[in-house]
């Protein structure tokens, strides 16, 4: 029986181990992306020194490009929050069950 269980379970458990590998891969994307976005600051600095480009283009892209940090790094302090919300909550209700 349980050859049989895991011939029927098998196409379940594939999708389940490609959703769970298409969120990590998810997670690891976001958590990059702060660092991410440094590099094209910093690269974009290097490129206004060397007079690569104008001032008015840098001006432009480091505006988005800082925005998009702020988005970021917005998306992780309430990411953090949230947590630490899930973790408060979690201890009220040990100690109500106490």
């Amino acid at each position: 029986m349980l050859i049989i269980d895991d011939l029927l379970l098998f196409p379940v458990r594939s999708i389940l181990w490609v959703f769970k590998e298409i969120h990590n891969a998810a997670q690891e994307e976001q958590a990059n992306e702060a660092e991410a976005i440094t590099a094209e600051l910093s690269e974009l600095y290097m490129m206004l020194e060397t007079g690569k480009i104008t001032e008015t283009e840098f001006d432009t892209r480091e505006k988005i490009l800082l925005d998009r940090l702020d988005v970021v790094q917005a998306r992780e302090t309430d990411l953090e929050d949230e947590d630490q919300e899930d973790e408060e909550q979690e201890e009220q209700e040990e100690q109500e069950d106490a």
